[in-house]
């Protein structure tokens, strides 16, 4: 991609370390409060980094980017936490206020720590999937499911403009929204 400047937008993996493997450090230990764990964090936000950095539109800083793959890897983290124990109750270190240590239950540890940002993340990559998917549809599915559910043209419109039936129609949405469905299960649901 090319920006407004027609600079291609390129990253530097090989200068991560130098540049923000502290910062990302540290924004993960205070999220966990578990230093091997954190590193451990870095190390796999790096990873993730290197094997999407074809998908970097350079719509973000390169920072700005590794923050939120390090964000949704400390989501996963306490999501699986959460999965394994299921309602048991789970214990964690955190600092009451500053000097005292204590616990949280399961109940009270955060379902995310930025959900604004992890629901802008998960947003983009559900339209993105859903997208993908569409595409895949026979061309006329794709036409019709477009105008009917995105741009919601009117039945009538649809018929007059691509000369069919309103059962027809119906019948298309039908077939598009099932084998939308499953793509969505095969793609995004059972990942």
């Amino acid at each position: 991609m090319v920006s407004e400047t027609n600079q291609p937008h390129t990253l530097s993996p090989d200068l991560w370390v130098d540049n923000y493997a502290d910062y990302l450090y540290n924004y993960a230990v205070v999220r966990i409060n578990n230093n091997d764990l954190a590193k451990d964090l870095v190390q796999e936000t790096f990873f993730a980094g290197l094997k999407s950095a074809k998908n970097f539109e350079g719509k973000s800083t390169e920072r700005t980017w590794l923050i939120s793959i390090l964000k949704r890897k400390i989501i996963d983290h306490y999501r699986k936490i959460n999965s394994k124990k299921g309602q048991a109750e789970i214990r964690m270190s955190f600092y009451d206020n500053g000097e005292n240590e204590g616990n949280w239950i399961e109940e009270r540890v955060p379902q995310s720590w930025n959900s604004e940002t992890e629901s802008d993340i998960e947003n983009e990559e559900l339209k993105e999937q859903i997208d993908k998917c569409i595409n895949n549809l026979p061309e006329k599915y794709a036409m019709v499911f477009r105008m009917k559910t995105i741009l919601e043209f009117e039945t009538e419109e649809i018929c007059k403009e691509l000369n069919i039936t309103p059962s027809n129609l119906w019948v298309i949405i039908h077939r598009a929204r099932t084998q939308l469905r499953t793509c969505m299960e095969q793609n995004w649901f059972n990942k």
